[in-house]
């Protein structure tokens, strides 16, 4: 393995090299991350983060931060538990296990999807709560597969049903769920508690590393292991990276912390890449969980490619282009990282925790994403049906809400090209839309379609978030950042309800009561916000896209 650093350039260049990544920055970006840097490294924090300095981040982020910095060890720490999760890789295969099931949501999930697919490896990830996707997936051979239930609290409701409603599975296929479950939590967590119980197989992760810094530990590991990836060259690639981390000069995370978080005024961080696959989601939820709050934060918006609308160059955006190989990317982009998955991972994570500095966040809490959960939880709990109320309106598949707190957005005379041009009207100045759809994610693929329609008539940035996924990524800045926000929310009708074991309620109404907790959250803020209920998913959606289409001058 090569130590050396090739090439290193001083802190003001545009472009700075480790052995293994390169962050190239150009222009203004260049400009403002250079002042950036010069500050950082004066203060000494290469070294102080490298060192996992926890006063870091200010008195007040100190506590949290002393025990979520040990990500950074993690190229070295996670080789302790390959031999282990190696030998039960082989055993599964040689079982005839060949078929593997992710069910985690947010840290838990998003890193391994990632490198499954990019070492060409078949993940099957559940992430949803929506009846249909899940149902699909625990229809499909159960005789060969095998679930990781990945949560590191242990109580995370969306993987307790998943694991729930897999045992039933099992049971009535004549399958022992212990020779089918797979745990990854953290040490003492009821998750835990339940597998030694049950003689489910487990692998402990750091409890010291947060969910979205947990790439490189046993929950992206354990599950891309198991489906065949030669997860120590993954190390290999990130360990590569760490000689330079605690530089002042050749420090590539650095200057990518510089430009993320010292181009101030472009907090519209617009992303994409050639490669890695998905690697923009997973950028999402670092960014938007780790600065959306206490009213600031980097908002992520991934889009398809440099061609799609919202790549462009805009008074608040900051252009990103990623790529595995050393090949230009866009020449639009203000800032181009460079380099191979496992440096890509750690220096994005290290970036991150500098990109907070600046911001003078703590880049480790989640202190929103809290609410959404207790509103869902409140809403399962009474003995009354979930409260959907009225529809404003109602025009073919689609049944029109909006929030209480914004009767005026709309009127039972319009239709629903007006709708989408009300919404697109009243995104504040500086602002973003967000279209959030609880859906399947697999069925009802052609609802992420709406970024790019939406895109093309607003000058205003776009999001797109499957829900319930996007509560663990960017529901934390839509509700701890810049209120500054619209909402396009869109739930549909299951073709059938799927009962969890052991509750009182159905995925289906867990999925809606997580949609209409959130939807009361948005509202409480007063921001603009609409709720599509698809009646019919096919036909809604095809219609509100015609409906997009009508908007257009």
């Amino acid at each position: 393995m090569r130590t050396h650093w090739e090439g290193p350039v001083t802190v003001g260049t545009e472009q700075v090299n480790a052995t293994n990544l390169t962050v190239h920055v150009r222009d203004a970006a260049r400009d403002a991350a250079e002042e950036a840097a010069k500050t950082l490294v004066a203060d000494g924090v290469p070294q102080r983060l490298a060192a996992k300095d926890a006063e870091l981040w200010g008195p007040r982020a100190a506590e949290e931060a002393a025990v979520r910095l040990g990500w950074l060890d993690l190229p070295q720490s996670s080789r302790a538990f390959l031999p282990e999760l190696e030998e039960l890789a082989q055993q599964l295969r040689s079982s005839g296990l060949d078929r593997v099931v992710l069910a985690g949501m947010g840290g838990s999930s998003l890193a391994p999807e990632v490198i499954a697919a990019n070492r060409g490896r078949e993940l099957v990830t559940l992430d949803t709560t929506d009846p249909d996707q899940v149902r699909g997936v625990l229809n499909h051979g159960i005789d060969r597969t095998v679930m990781v239930v990945s949560s590191k609290s242990g109580g995370t409701v969306e993987t307790d049903s998943h694991r729930r409603a897999f045992e039933q599975a099992c049971s009535e296929a004549g399958i022992d769920p212990a020779e089918r479950v797979v745990v990854v939590t953290d040490p003492g967590s009821p998750l835990a508690e339940l597998a030694t119980e049950r003689g489910y197989r487990t692998f402990l992760a750091d409890p010291n590393v947060g969910g979205r810094y947990s790439a490189l530990s046993a929950f992206g590991l354990v599950p891309s292991a198991l489906v065949g990836v030669d997860v120590a060259a993954l190390l290999d690639e990130a360990q590569e990276l760490v000689p330079s981390l605690a530089a002042e000069t050749g420090n590539p995370a650095l200057w990518l912390g510089a430009a993320l978080g010292g181009f101030t005024g472009h907090d519209k961080v617009v992303l994409t890449g050639p490669s890695p696959t998905g690697f923009g989601e997973w950028i999402e939820q670092l960014l938007a969980e780790s600065t959306g709050k206490e009213g600031t934060g980097l908002l992520p918006v991934v889009v398809g490619s440099p061609h799609s609308p919202g790549f462009a160059p805009a008074s608040d955006s900051h252009l990103v282009a990623f790529s595995e190989s050393h090949q230009e990317v866009s020449e639009l982009a203000d800032t181009t990282v460079t380099g191979p998955l496992g440096a890509q991972f750690l220096a994005w994570e290290y970036a991150t925790a500098v990109a907070g500095r600046l911001l003078g966040i703590d880049p480790f809490d989640q202190p929103n994403v809290q609410e959404s959960k207790d509103n869902t939880k409140r809403l399962l709990s009474s003995a009354d049906p979930l409260p959907t109320g009225e529809p404003l309106l109602a025009e073919g598949a689609v049944d029109v809400y909006t929030t209480d707190t914004n009767p005026a957005l709309l009127s039972a005379e319009d239709d629903l090209a007006v709708v989408l041009r009300k919404l697109l009207q009243a995104v504040p100045e500086g602002g973003y839309l967000a279209v959030l759809a609880y859906l399947d994610r697999e069925g009802d693929s052609r609802a992420v379609r709406l970024r790019e329609d939406l895109a093309a008539l607003t000058p205003s940035p776009v999001t797109f978030g499957w829900g319930p996924r996007f509560l663990h990524s960017t529901g934390q800045y839509h509700k701890g950042g810049p209120q500054n926000g619209a909402f396009l929310q869109i739930t549909g009708e299951s073709e059938e309800d799927l009962r969890i074991p052991g509750v009182s309620h159905t995925f289906g109404q867990l999925q809606l009561a997580q949609a209409l907790g959130d939807f009361g959250a948005l509202g409480s803020r007063e921001r603009p916000a609409v709720r599509l209920h698809l009646r019919e998913r096919g036909a809604g959606i095809a219609q509100i896209r015609a409906a997009a289409d009508r908007v257009r001058p």
